[in-house]
């Protein structure tokens, strides 16, 4: 065991080559080569970065040019719209299609289209007719 300036005592560490400490970083994380405290980013202007825990000085320079690549999975972190997307996601073949009636689709130019009339607007005002092509899916609505 050796002894540190501060007269904690501590045991062999891989951060120390040939008595010299290297600076240790995992992402954008500095880490004391020391104790192993997460130690702060060096402002700009800064020679020196000191540890908190054991006032171990590592210069700043050590940390300058350090390339940091971050990855992540796009299922790492969830989402709460992701997942109402996912599990709203509505498709055309399930459920009522509607009445098949004879519409010219305005995307291929199909003749049959399924057909459902809704009141969205107010009682006064006439019905919205929902059309999807039997062909190509295509959705289109008309307000009547």
């Amino acid at each position: 065991m050796e002894t540190t300036e501060g007269g904690a005592l501590w045991g062999y560490c891989p951060c120390l080559v040939f008595g010299q400490s290297v600076c240790v970083s995992t992402g954008s994380l500095l880490f004391c080569p020391r104790c192993g405290t997460l130690l702060n980013l060096p402002q700009d202007g800064e020679a020196d970065v000191t540890c908190e825990q054991c006032g171990h000085v590592e210069s700043a320079s050590s940390y300058e040019n350090t390339e940091i690549v971050t990855r992540s999975d796009p299922d790492a972190f969830p989402s709460a719209l992701r997942q109402k997307r996912k599990t709203q996601t509505k498709l055309h073949e399930s459920g009522d299609q509607g009445t098949l009636v004879a519409e010219k689709c305005p995307s291929c130019g199909a003749l049959e289209a399924y057909s459902k009339e809704m009141q969205l607007r107010s009682a006064d005002e006439g019905s919205t007719i929902f059309y999807t092509c039997v062909a190509c899916k295509h959705g289109w609505r008309i307000n009547n």
